[in-house]
């Protein structure tokens, strides 16, 4: 057995059916060992596009990822997409192609040191160059992957050792093999800290859940939702969490932090108690740290132990398994929490949810985006659409708009910020979910960042629809230039982009545009109808902002914001060069 045949063997027992790739020199012989395997090879027509495949694949089904890619360029067009995933904690395997072993270190054709260059964007990095060490750093980099807190490992293989045949001794030792000794979650549970937590919420008047991207990973919303039920905890979310609580859920006030909602901001900063779970407190969620909760005591739950008190300091941690310390949680409160203590804060927290919600009566013609996403989201409920994003104004209307029952179906690029990973996730939720409706939102400057995909979509006959709102503009760069710097607009001006439904129908991808709010209706129907991929260009007012907007350095109660009805710029319809009858 070669080095490739036993890397894809090993794939195959780990119950890895589909990976995503580009192939070249140096990983050509695992390209020639997936023929014939049974693993499904996904080409993709850019690396970057196949590592964000394999991060929307996994985030959207909760298995392992597996991206592939030669040496030099190959790994190199890698390098964001794992960086994306180690940023939001998704578990994924790259395997590049190295040189051969012996030419190491001596400037090789599309020779580049791929372990080191991946040593910070990694949770784990190997270099292989002997044959009797693959086996064992590739079972651990499967396990390392998916266990603890997830996160993406490179397995980078000199060429040589693709091509070398497992010594027979080797072979003997892969058959018994079991990673060994690898750093797990199960720590035991600190019966103190419980104590401790469960007293402070039990004395607590006005107790505040903050969800974040950690429930959904451990499979914890579940549970998450039954300790709201139960306790009637008012909870905010951050765009990782959304989905960890239902969207549609009473208690649940929304998105906090940067464009978060005015009732989840303004519950945590006079919350008493908060509890995070499974949250890094991000600097776009917290706001200026020094002001964010100032009278809460903090309770941390947490499978990470670097991330307890890493910004502000937990009066209790909890360091484990969330599920088991959410269950161990419920237990110890229901001996002593009373809701009664809390009922006006939850009333408080209620009214605030409705008297403080999103408007969405702006009064002209054109199509006002929040209110497009928030009738596509009407429309979805019942289909349960898996939602990837793009970066930029489009992101936090999704996250404020659209309503989300699991973390799974609401996939975005969080701690990166990557622009153009919307299309590519999207195709890449759709093989892990080829039932579901699965749905990219992206704008005008993030889907040219990787729209070479359109072409991956239609070699596969797979059914990706893509909302593209376009303002002509690099929306939230301008929105910022217009706030923070005297509306001096620099290099954001993209009126001069191709006609995207013309470039949709190039690749064989259904496409039509609307700019008008009396058109979005039909449009969404047939839209969501299509059995196949179709993408729907949407013209918005290219002065359109993201409100509220809490400014950098600021607290989370500073949010500054502004009514659509009271937009001087909302009458406005950009000029596009698509027409209005534009078709299929």
């Amino acid at each position: 057995m070669r080095g490739a045949d036993y890397l894809i063997k090993t794939l195959k027992d780990h119950q890895v059916d589909t990976v995503f790739g580009y192939p070249g020199g140096a990983i050509m012989p695992v390209y020639d060992a997936l023929l014939g395997s049974g693993v499904k090879h996904v080409l993709c027509r850019h690396e970057q596009g196949a590592v964000f495949a394999a991060d929307g694949y996994a985030r959207s089904s909760g298995r392992l990822g597996v991206c592939i890619a030669t040496s030099g360029p190959g790994a190199t067009n890698l390098i964001t997409g794992i960086a994306n995933a180690q940023m939001d904690s998704v578990p994924l395997l790259a395997i590049t192609g190295q040189v051969a072993s012996n030419l190491i270190g001596t400037d090789a054709f599309q020779e580049i040191d791929t372990y080191g260059l991946s040593l910070s964007v990694v949770k784990h990095s190997y270099l292989v160059t002997r044959i009797e060490d693959l086996p064992r750093m590739l079972n651990e980099a499967i396990q390392l992957a998916q266990s603890g807190r997830p996160g993406p490992v490179l397995v980078d293989i000199a060429k040589d050792v693709q091509m070398a045949t497992m010594p027979a001794t080797t072979l003997a030792f892969c058959d018994d093999l079991r990673p060994k000794d690898l750093a797990t979650t199960n720590v035991a549970m600190n019966s103190a800290a419980l104590h401790s937590a469960a007293e402070l919420l039990a004395s607590s008047k006005q107790p505040l859940i903050y969800a974040g991207g950690g429930v959904g990973l451990s499979k914890a919303s579940e549970l998450l939702t039954a300790l709201v039920d139960q306790f009637k905890v008012p909870t905010v979310t951050t765009l990782k969490g959304i989905g960890a609580l239902p969207s549609s859920h009473p208690y649940n006030l929304g998105m906090l932090g940067m464009h978060g909602t005015k009732a989840a901001n303004t519950a945590v900063q006079e919350c008493d108690v908060l509890l995070v779970a499974g949250a890094r407190l991000d600097d776009r969620a917290t706001g200026d740290l020094k002001q964010f909760a100032p009278n809460a005591k903090v309770i941390h739950i947490d499978c990470d132990q670097a991330e307890i008190s890493k910004l502000r300091l937990a009066d209790v941690s909890l360091l484990g398994d969330m599920p088991s310390i959410l269950t161990s949680l419920m237990n110890a409160m229901s001996h002593g929490y009373k809701h009664e203590t809390a009922h006006q804060w939850r009333y408080r927290c209620l009214q605030n949810k409705e008297q403080l919600g999103f408007r969405y009566d702006a009064p002209f013609s054109g199509i006002y985006a929040p209110a497009l996403l928030k009738s596509l989201s009407e429309k979805c409920q019942q289909r349960q659409a898996i939602v990837a994003c793009d970066v930029g104004q489009h992101q936090m209307w999704v996250a404020q708009h659209m309503q989300f029952n699991s973390s799974s179906h609401h996939l975005s690029s969080g701690g990166l910020g990557a622009m153009g990973y919307g299309l590519p996730a999207a195709l890449g939720a759709k093989f892990a979910n080829p039932d579901r409706t699965v749905i990219t939102v992206s704008g005008d400057g993030s889907i040219m960042m990787n729209i070479q995909e359109l072409a991956t979509l239609k070699r596969y006959s797979i059914a990706v629809k893509i909302l593209l709102l376009d303002n002509q503009r690099l929306g939230m760069v301008r929105q910022w230039q217009n706030l923070f710097f005297e509306k001096r607009f620099s290099e954001v001006d993209l009126s001069d982009n191709p006609d995207f439904v013309e470039i949709a129908h190039a690749f064989g991808v259904r496409s039509t545009s609307i700019n008008q709010s009396s058109q979005i209706d039909t449009a969404l129907d047939e839209f969501l109808s299509s059995e196949e991929s179709y993408l729907l260009h949407v013209s918005i007012d290219p002065d359109d902002n993201v409100w509220p907007l809490v400014p950098p350095g600021k607290s989370n109660s500073d949010y500054i914001e502004e009514n659509p009805t009271e937009s001087s710029s909302s009458s406005k319809i950009p000029e596009h060069k698509r027409p209005e009858e534009a078709t299929q």
